[in-house]
């Protein structure tokens, strides 16, 4: 009985550390997995569903605006991104180049948008107007996941010119965000090249 004794503690002791290593290895893995230091990689999101939902939200703050009777002005007139797309001059552009045009709208945008969000007073309208400015942020993370590089715009913002105008109602640049998330951010999400 004491022979066996020793016998039961060994394969005690080994199952035990074969399942305090099994433990530890387990751990180094999800460690590995959850290091702070090496963010996973974006998958493509090519799903212009997405883009969809972006567009309907937009649409919703519009329509919010139109129904909203006072606390809902712009202070001041703000540079907008043009939405008119000339598609011969659009296909001879580079995916650059079409990129660079895409962001600094977007850029343009978020100040327009945020400038309108500082003015407005009405709750309901606040609520469509934080969506719009979160959803310009979800399109950037869209944009990183088709390797899309993101364009700062110059220290200065985006100078003015034949690819922006001005806006002086809140109406106007919640249209002006609508038909820019249909024209030419549509166009760069369809055609992005890690979709094809």
């Amino acid at each position: 009985m004491f022979a066996e004794a020793p016998l039961c503690v060994c394969v005690c002791v080994c199952v035990c550390v074969c399942v305090c290593v099994g433990l530890f290895t387990l751990l180094l893995m999800l460690l590995e997995w959850t290091r702070p230091g090496l963010p996973s990689p974006l998958r493509p999101i090519c799903d212009l569903r997405v883009l969809k939902h972006f567009i309907e939200e937009a649409r919703d703050a519009q329509a919010a605006m139109l129904t909203c009777k006072e606390g809902c002005g712009l202070p001041e007139p703000v540079t907008v991104p043009q939405t008119k797309v000339d598609f011969s001059i659009w296909e001879r552009k580079n995916a650059l180049e079409q990129a660079q045009e895409v962001q600094s709208g977007l850029w343009l945008l978020n100040q327009a948008i945020g400038s309108l969000r500082a003015s407005v007073t009405n709750t309901a309208l606040q609520s469509h107007i934080d969506n719009s400015l979160i959803n310009i942020f979800r399109i950037g993370k869209v944009l990183r996941s088709l390797d899309i590089q993101e364009c700062n715009p110059p220290a200065g913002g985006v100078s003015g010119g034949e690819e922006t105008w001005r806006v002086s109602s809140a109406s106007e640049l919640l249209q002006v965000h609508v038909n820019f998330l249909r024209g030419k951010l549509q166009l760069l999400l369809s055609n992005a090249p890690i979709c094809h």
